[in-house]
């Protein structure tokens, strides 16, 4: 007993020995030894027992948040109407930070992910002035980087979405951080670039896109066929072929070049039905298939005659007469003549499968009449990797071979 006494003696601090001290008047008990141990235990325990509780009242705090969007209505009223609820709760806003985070978590299951006034409903949330930093090392250092951070990941998400903000969040902000924070100068970023990004793509799209797969079709068929202007957006009925399996809609585009591709096309070469290939319009993806023929191997360029030589002079006012070389016209290809074969039309249809690309053989057929002496194999398969070129594929075969 002596020596554990003499151990304890030596281990605990001063500033212990004061505690338990304190601690001890404070209940009218004598420090003795026991008194210690007892108190020791008591220390021991309360620091786990305080951290638990902590725990505790996060994860009671993070449930009450992430309450505010289990309604079953899952709009935009009602998002708005959670944000009204938080902020009404007290002038303090405490758990800002928990509730923006959660908020930009659920914004996808409401519809709201690219709404600017939702974006501007959150930040609003944060504390007004006492957040502004009052010197040039709390700029740099990110005076509350907490509420920094959260802010700009709000900004990121927005940038994610296409959102472009304007002045008022800049004055959300402004009297929030101030005027040097680093959620100001990530506005201004996006200020400068997305604009110059938003209009840079010569095939405009709305902001929002169309959920209807019909006008997806329209739409996907029409900016692949900018690459000729005199291309035609055709919509057929596939009820209108003779023995068809289903009803479904098709949108086929092809210009007079590719009419003309056709009709100058070998009956003796098959042509194929290849797909389905993705285009994105946004977040939406639309599944296209093509009609193409095997690439030929380009007639070889004309001799360049050098103006400058004098030794290639015609000898004219001795009567003789040079034989003349061959001089013809070469053709250059066209848009739809790629390295990899000869785009003849494109489609998109309804259900994407082989009775509809059926159909829809039949239907290029009154604008084709080649088309039905042709033959035509439906792979449905779309390529994955590098594109092989004529002369490639040429000399793969004859590895082969030999």
């Amino acid at each position: 007993m002596a020596l554990t006494s003499s151990f304890l003696r030596s281990r605990v601090s001063y500033s212990m020995f004061a505690y338990l001290q304190t601690l001890s008047e404070n209940v009218l008990l004598p420090v003795t030894t026991n008194n210690l141990l007892r108190n020791v235990r008591k220390v021991s325990t309360f620091l786990p027992l305080q951290k638990a509780r902590k725990g505790d009242e996060e994860h009671k705090t993070s449930v009450t948040i992430h309450g505010y969007f289990h309604a079953k209505d899952k709009s935009k009223d009602t998002f708005l109407a959670a944000c009204d609820v938080f902020k009404d709760k007290g002038p303090h806003l405490r758990g800002h930070v928990e509730f923006i985070y959660a908020a930009l978590k659920h914004m996808e299951e409401f519809g709201v992910d690219k709404d600017l006034e939702v974006y501007k409903k959150l930040l609003d949330l944060m504390p007004k002035g006492k957040m502004i930093p009052t010197n040039f090392f709390q700029v740099e250092f990110m005076h509350y980087p907490k509420q920094q951070q959260c802010a700009i990941d709000c900004l990121e998400q927005m940038e994610m979405n296409g959102v472009l903000p304007d002045t008022e969040m800049e004055d959300i902000l402004r009297n929030a951080f101030g005027k040097y924070s680093h959620p100001l100068r990530k506005y201004g970023r996006m200020m400068y670039w997305m604009p110059k990004f938003k209009n840079a793509s010569p095939w405009h799209l709305p902001s929002i896109v169309p959920s209807d797969a019909f006008e997806l079709a329209k739409m996907a068929v029409s900016r692949m066929c900018t690459v000729d202007p005199t291309s035609a957006i055709s919509v057929f009925k596939t009820s209108d072929v003779d023995d068809a399996i289903e009803d479904t809609w098709i949108v086929s585009g092809q210009s007079p070049i590719q009419q003309e591709l056709v009709e100058k096309h070998p009956l003796d070469e098959p042509i194929k039905v290849e797909g389905p290939f993705r285009i994105f319009l946004r977040d939406k993806c639309v599944g296209y298939f093509i009609l193409r023929a095997d690439a030929r191997p380009h007639p070889p360029p004309m001799k360049r005659q050098e103006i400058d030589d004098v030794g290639s002079l015609k000898l004219w006012f001795t009567g003789e007469i040079e034989p003349e070389e061959d001089k013809f016209m070469i053709q250059p290809p066209s848009v739809h003549e790629q390295e990899d074969g000869t785009i003849l039309a494109i489609c998109a249809t309804g259900t994407s499968n082989r009775d509809s690309l059926l159909s829809w053989i039949r239907l290029l057929e009154k604008t084709n009449p080649n088309l039905a002496n042709i033959p035509v194999l439906f792979t449905q398969t779309s390529p994955i990797g590098e594109v092989i070129t004529v002369e490639q594929q040429n000399e793969v075969s004859m590895e082969t071979t030999t």
